[in-house]
């Protein structure tokens, strides 16, 4: 089957003479070097029905042009989560020249059982051994000879954050390309009675059947049917001899049950980390140190819970500060800088050219929709995304993941899904895009939906500006309780409902190291433009469809259909439900859309009038509830759809719409009776 990826690998192959892969776990620099080699200069793929995303580019060494893939980061390499899955569809399915292995020299053992793994699969291979300079700094040294001799392949040492050995992993990657080898030589076996009845069912198979799934080898494909791997498991029953094949396989793994007590599969990957733990420890030497680095102490006081609470409490209460305080300077001078230089000049312009009719009107709508990206979400992404690069590049995700993990799993989530979750106070498409990190569909759909139920800065701005100022501090600090309650509830109740559970915590713990600003700047650039170019349009055309309806007088004309749920149910008056409508496109528009509404459905309210012209304290509260919990803006909602599909984001989207409106009209009831 024909799939995006493989037709966007596909075109860059036209390109290009050989296309390299690159693999290694989320913490061992893998996208530095990316970055650092390509430029870049990439686009992104994503397999139908999956999450998680690859990134393709191409770039040039000593006059040839090179496809570069870089995988998802993963430990492993299976069909136990979507980055697994996904990384080794990307190695099968688009069949790279070379995979270049990113190790860390800090957890080599660790990380050599990927490795090990590509080395099954019979794929060319090339290790870069990264992060040997902190490596060295805390007394470990590697035999970067004697560790290529042992794993047959060429190994290079390098540090990505400064590009040091890149240039030489590349000219040895293009080296092994060349040569065209069509299988490596594998230099490790397994157990005697493992290793035999892999060579057994491996012949078989070279006997029993043609053309392999993948073009695999014999001995790949057998490792993986003794692994009970469930997508070639699948894949072989169809045909008449893979089914033999298959029962085949299955005997032998119940054979090695027998003997063993476990299972094929766990013995396999016991005899890989086994291995590699031995080729570690003959490769490595570590000396001692009397005295700690920095980084290792900072380290230890961060993940110990008294005193790792504390500061995790205050580094999140910075970035909370952060996100306000440096978005909302960034949103001014935007702001100034629209208004002055595009803004003003372009409404000008269409007025010039068009007139002062009701389409000119309605672009003018979308020209300030244009601007509302520049001047209000931009700001707050640019700044969450570079103190998100500064977190992950210093370490202190890690940490932070480490200290959460058990409250998260009553969730339904582990450590990693806490970042998304305090991003999302600032703006809850970063947020949703940050749920990449989770492992599980189950965990990327309970933290989406947790997600979307945190008021970000749009919606806090609502509260602030409607509840605070004219019903008093008091109802707005009760319904920021009221909200916590809710993202606390529904985590527990989606935990108990949804089938399956959390995954457990696996990561690297290193020490902090000193984030590079280059690397921040360029992941916020590659995090930034996916908003831009996904949710800026939405929020344009959306914006001319208000204006257009404005403009021409249609909006009050919505307010009669809704009547009898807005006045009967909520509470509030038509025009307050149409403007929660409205705010669908931007939550900050809530309230200045309510007053403009109201000035053009009730009589004797001006556009300059307060809310408590024709609202009281209690409809405010009830209106800034229902714009807090349902599903906050058109741009939320279209990553949601890329990141989760259609179906799942429009059940969330569905669910909050009921929820909101479901708390909206008890808390109409409960203030009734007071």
């Amino acid at each position: 089957m024909k799939e995006k990826p493989l037709q966007q690998l596909e075109r860059i192959r036209e390109r290009v003479e050989y296309v390299f892969a690159l693999a290694g776990n989320p913490n061992v620099g893998k996208s530095t070097i990316f970055n650092r080699i390509t430029g870049m200069g990439v686009m992104t793929a994503n397999y139908p029905g999956m999450t998680v995303e690859f990134n393709l580019a191409v770039t040039e060494m000593d006059g040839r042009r090179i496809g570069i893939v870089d995988l998802p980061g993963t430990y492993a390499l299976g069909a136990v989560s979507e980055d697994q899955l996904v990384a080794r569809r990307g190695v099968l399915q688009g069949r790279p020249d070379v995979v270049i292995v990113i190790l860390d020299a800090n957890n080599l053992a660790r990380n050599l059982y990927l490795l090990l793994q590509f080395l099954d699969l019979r794929c060319p291979v090339v290790a870069a051994l990264n992060l040997v300079d902190q490596a060295e700094r805390s007394g470990t040294h590697t035999d970067v000879e004697l560790l290529s001799e042992f794993l047959g392949v060429p190994v290079v040492p390098t540090v990505g954050i400064r590009g040091d050995g890149l240039d030489e992993l590349m000219h040895q990657a293009l080296a092994l390309a060349e040569r065209r080898e069509e299988y490596p030589i594998i230099p490790f076996s397994y157990a005697t009675d493992i290793e035999s009845r892999i060579r057994r069912l491996a012949r078989r198979i070279e006997r029993k059947m043609g053309d392999l799934p993948y073009g695999l080898s014999p001995r790949a494909l057998a490792i993986l049917l003794l692994e009970e791997d469930e997508e070639f498991l699948a894949a072989l029953r169809e045909q008449e001899t893979g089914a033999e094949i298959v029962a085949y396989a299955g005997s032998m793994a119940r054979e090695i049950e027998r003997e063993h007590g476990e299972k094929a599969a766990l013995i396999l990957a016991r005899e890989r980390h086994g291995i590699a733990g031995s080729i570690a420890a003959s490769v490595q030497e570590r000396k001692e140190r009397e005295k700690a680095r920095w980084g290792e102490r900072l380290w230890g006081y961060t993940t110990s819970f008294k005193s790792g609470l504390p500061i995790a409490v205050a580094v999140m209460g910075l970035v909370f500060l952060a996100l306000f305080w440096g978005g909302g300077e960034l949103a001014s001078l935007f702001s100034r800088f629209w208004e002055n230089v595009v803004g003003g000049p372009a409404q000008r312009w269409l007025e010039s050219v068009l007139g002062a009719g009701t389409w000119t009107r309605s672009l003018v709508w979308a020209v300030d929709g244009l601007g509302a990206v520049l001047e209000i979400a931009l700001p707050y992404l640019l700044v969450f995304y570079v103190i998100l690069g500064v977190l992950e590049d210093s370490g202190y995700l890690n940490s932070i993941a480490f200290l959460s993990d058990r409250v998260m799993h009553r969730l339904g989530l582990h450590g990693r899904a806490v970042i998304p979750l305090i991003s999302a106070m600032g703006c809850n498409v970063p947020a949703v895009m940050g749920t990449r990190v989770l492992s599980t569909r189950r965990e990327r759909i309970i933290a989406n939906t947790l997600i979307v139920l945190v008021p970000c800065s749009a919606r806090v701005a609502v509260i602030m500006g409607g509840v605070s100022r004219y019903a008093g501090v008091l109802p707005a600090l009760a319904l920021f309780a009221l909200l916590f309650a809710v993202v606390l509830g529904a985590g527990l109740f989606l935990n108990k409902v949804m089938p399956g559970e959390s995954t457990g915590l696996v990561m690297e713990m290193f020490p902090f190291r000193r984030p590079s600003l280059l690397n921040v700047l360029k992941k916020a650039w590659m995090r930034l433009k996916d908003f831009v170019y996904i949710a800026a349009p939405l929020i344009v055309a959306g914006s001319f469809l208000l204006g257009l309806l404005y403009e021409s007088g249609w909006i009050v004309k919505l307010t009669t259909p809704i009547k009898p749920l807005a006045e009967w149910w909520l509470g509030i008056p038509a025009v307050a439900l149409l403007a929660l409508a409205f705010a669908f496109l931007r939550k900050e528009l809530a309230l200045a859309l309510l007053v403009v509404l109201a000035a053009q459905a009730i009589p004797g309210i001006a556009e300059s009038s307060s809310l408590l012209d024709f609202m009281t304290r209690g409809q405010i509260f009830v209106f800034a509830l229902v714009c807090s919990v349902y599903i906050p803006c058109v741009a939320t909602f279209a990553v949601l759809w890329k990141e989760l599909g259609g179906r799942a984001t429009l059940a969330v989207t569905g669910s909050t719409v009921l929820l909101a409106l479901l708390l909206g009209g008890l808390a109409h009831l409960v203030l009734a009776l007071f």
